[in-house]
């Protein structure tokens, strides 16, 4: 029976139309729109769940409550982290979907700096804007019951958590390293093959192997698999000649809070971090007006060109000359 069937026609424990929400809090809505981006099971997915909370597609909105919520997004600031704790309540099934939400995401890296420098050096007005020191998965404040990693989640995983809930069964994603979906697919390694960097053998499988079917290595997108010897790998790394700061950064991406890739980025510098100096903010360009239209700036008063000190008077002063020109007044033609 395929997963597609599975929703139409039940063969399930649970109860029809299940209410789920759908939410977030610090990441970029890419993971929410994988449910959009199955097309093709969308009906059928209406027809066993009633999304009641799914702000990126509806001005709907409940509070609960909520037999599954999908979480997307890091908890950065004081307001995400009490709402978490009242979703939480509400839900009586909370997934994560997002390596923001399981891991912290790119947003993580600021664990290791200076929260108020980073944010002085980004915001004109930094004190109106109220964000936690760190970046950290919604795990860290809350009971998670499944998680779904990816940057962004893979919308077949998803489907497949969907369809597990409908029947009333175990999930069945794979447990297993990016390498074995290159085998699969029939990639050249990399690694192997041209030296490039590649963490495919300790990321979890999910995405394809997408980048290593490129030519490109895989840079832990999914996040640390179960058991993976990520110091192993960083060691073979710096045996090829890499210097430690450049092994620390491959493993400085999108789930560099998750362990054990956090101690690697910690132990070999691979962000920049408290004490590294100061962070220098860009300057703020400022765009120039349209063709044809002027700014205030203009209208008051242009802007004067630089001029040179005027040369010193003759010591006699020359005659008038016999029929000066006639001048208009200043300012006037």
């Amino acid at each position: 029976m395929t997963v597609l069937s599975a929703l139409r026609t039940g063969h399930r424990t649970a109860p029809s139309r299940l209410r789920v929400g759908i939410v977030k809090f610090a990441s970029c809505d890419g993971c929410q729109l994988s449910l959009l981006d199955l097309e093709d099971e969308l009906i059928a997915i209406a027809e066993r769940f009633d999304i009641v909370e799914f702000p990126e597609a509806s001005s709907l909105r409940s509070s609960g409550p909520f037999d599954l919520l999908l979480v997307e997004g890091s908890v950065s600031s004081p307001d995400q982290a009490r709402e978490i704790v009242e979703l939480r309540r509400a839900a009586r099934m909370l997934v994560t979907i997002g390596a923001c939400a399981t891991t912290g995401g790119i947003q993580a890296l600021r664990n290791w700096a200076d929260h108020d420098a980073y944010r002085a050096a980004v915001y004109a007005h930094p004190e109106y804007v109220e964000s936690l020191a760190t970046a950290t998965p919604v795990s860290q404040h809350v009971q998670v019951d499944a998680e779904l990693h990816g940057c962004p989640i893979n919308p077949g995983l998803l489907r497949e958590m969907l369809a597990s809930l409908a029947m009333g069964r175990r999930p069945q994603i794979r447990d297993e390293a990016v390498c074995a979906e290159c085998k699969r697919r029939g990639a050249v390694c990399v690694l192997v093959s041209s030296g490039t960097p590649c963490l495919g053998p300790v990321t979890r499988a999910g995405c394809g192997a997408l980048c290593p079917a490129f030519a490109r290595g895989c840079y832990g997108c999914f996040g640390p698999k179960e058991h993976a010897n990520a110091t192993e790998l960083a060691a073979w790394f710096e045996a090829g000649g890499r210097p430690p700061s450049d092994v620390g950064r491959l493993f400085a991406g999108f789930t560099a809070y998750a362990e054990p890739f956090r101690t690697l980025v910690t132990e070999r510098r691979g962000t920049r971090m408290v004490g590294d100096g100061p962070i220098v903010a860009p300057p703020r360009a400022v765009e120039p007006a349209p063709t044809g239209v002027t700014t205030p700036a203009d209208r008051v008063a242009p802007q004067a060109a630089p001029v040179s000190s005027p040369p010193e008077p003759p010591a006699t002063p020359p005659a008038p000359s016999a029929a000066p020109k006639r001048r208009s007044p200043r300012g006037k033609r």
